[in-house]
């Protein structure tokens, strides 16, 4: 068997490499199937998330452990079992302890969906029904760890 030689040249030493962005997993939480369906379709079109819906928010831990998401995005207000109930419920697993959670509600508008999130332990929030971009950019700032838009501090009673 005859071995080839594979020549290098300075061209390819000095190409520039392509690197790719990790694709984030996020995991939608509501109980429309509508929305959960559109959050989806807007994330995956961008190319940088991979997102699992779930219209259940009772199945939210056993969807998460076997998805493991990146971020979840979280409906607020949902039959059953409220938004932040679920969320001090994610909070309460070690394992998801310190998975970002992102608020989608319907209960504040955009404007009022402003502000400088900066207390410690609290969930940031999106305004329904969510432009991409902004829902985007508070997906990303949240990955990141910096503010976006108002949060709910973490020791928040649920009405």
């Amino acid at each position: 068997m005859k071995k080839r030689r594979v020549l290098i040249t300075d061209a390819d030493l000095h190409a520039p490499r392509v690197v790719k962005k990790k694709t984030r997993r996020i995991l939608v939480v509501d109980d429309d199937t509508h929305a959960t369906r559109m959050v989806k379709w807007a994330l995956e079109r961008t190319g940088r998330y991979e997102a699992r819906e779930l219209n259940d928010p009772t199945q939210v831990l056993d969807a998460a452990r076997e998805f493991k998401p990146d971020l979840i995005l979280l409906d607020v207000c949902m039959p059953g079992r409220e938004g932040c109930e679920v969320a001090f419920q994610i909070r309460a697993d070690a394992e998801f302890q310190s998975t970002p959670i992102v608020f989608l509600t319907s209960l504040v508008s955009e404007q009022e969906a402003v502000g400088d999130g900066t207390s410690a332990g609290a969930f940031h929030f999106v305004a329904k029904p969510a432009r991409v971009q902004r829902m985007i950019a508070c997906i990303e700032k949240s990955l990141e760890m910096t503010p976006c838009g108002d949060r709910v501090p973490a020791n928040t009673v649920c009405p």
